[in-house]
């Protein structure tokens, strides 16, 4: 379990984690998964119960990914805002938070995916997935690889992370 943790959180950090971090999050992520009692037992700061609508393990992974990681708006202009964001001002993007505004939910995430997609190229370009259960906001996303994605799905399947291309998953939910 811990060396799927930390392959998948390796992937899904695409450097914004040190290796040190990775292991820690790992670490006590597997522990959670394995013994959920005896690690509330052993951080009792932590502050979890049996009404959050996924595992403990899964909540560490969740609860312990920084903001440029792990994406979570409530609409796609903050979404891609907090995207920019994370690439710091290095990185020229064409497409602007304010250019999604008045798009529907398909749309703007196409145009975002786009975007995301022409950067990193020798990886793949970047692909949107949704992460875990929303658990306070109606978006929850990190940017992996292109080349990574089929991995991060198996890891995902794995660990028991709820794991999709976001753009794929949008199509099939306004078409169904």
């Amino acid at each position: 379990m811990k060396a799927a943790l930390v392959e998948l959180i390796s992937k899904i950090s695409s450097g914004c984690m040190g290796e040190d971090e990775i292991l820690t999050v790992a670490d006590e992520a597997a522990q959670a998964y394995a013994d959920a009692d005896a690690f509330l037992a052993a951080n009792p700061d932590i502050n979890y119960d049996d009404t959050f609508p996924i595992p403990l393990g899964e909540w560490v992974v969740v609860g312990s990914l920084p903001e440029t990681v792990l994406l979570q708006a409530d609409t796609y202009v903050d979404l891609f805002a907090q995207i920019v964001a994370s690439f710091g001002p290095g990185v020229d993007f064409n497409l602007k938070p304010k250019q999604l505004a008045r798009t529907e939910a398909l749309t703007a995430l196409n145009r975002i995916q786009v975007q995301m997609s022409s950067l990193s190229k020798e990886n793949g370009g970047y692909t949107l997935m949704n992460f875990s259960q929303l658990l306070d906001d109606e978006l929850q996303m990190v940017l992996v690889y292109g080349n990574d994605v089929p991995r991060v799905l198996e890891l995902c399947g794995e660990v028991g992370i709820a794991a999709a291309p976001a753009l794929e998953a949008l199509k099939v939910a306004v078409h169904v």
